[in-house]
């Protein structure tokens, strides 16, 4: 993994774990609904700290590069993240 890619998740996920923290703060945010996000930026600082475990499982995965593989968890995240909006929704309707 490049040292771009690594700087560039270790800023974007502090930055989303940062505004997570505010958000509940100031009750904006309920617990329940940031915690997918907590988890998912502690994660991604995981990721970019660990690369080599990175490369390890991309390569037992079968992925050309390990920049598909974040990119592929990355949206295998934001999945989740849409199909409990969209289970919250159903509930509310």
């Amino acid at each position: 993994m490049s040292i771009t890619l690594r700087i560039l998740l270790i800023v974007c996920s502090i930055i989303a774990f940062i505004l997570c923290v505010k958000k509940i703060k100031k009750s904006e945010l309920k617990i329940e609904n940031s915690v997918i996000w907590l988890l998912g930026s502690i994660l991604l600082i995981l990721m970019s700290i660990f690369s080599d475990a990175v490369t390890w499982v991309s390569k037992l995965l079968g992925f050309e590069a390990p920049v598909n593989f974040v990119w592929m968890a990355a949206i295998g995240f934001l999945l989740i993240e849409i199909f409990l909006d969209n289970i919250r929704i159903s509930n509310l309707n």
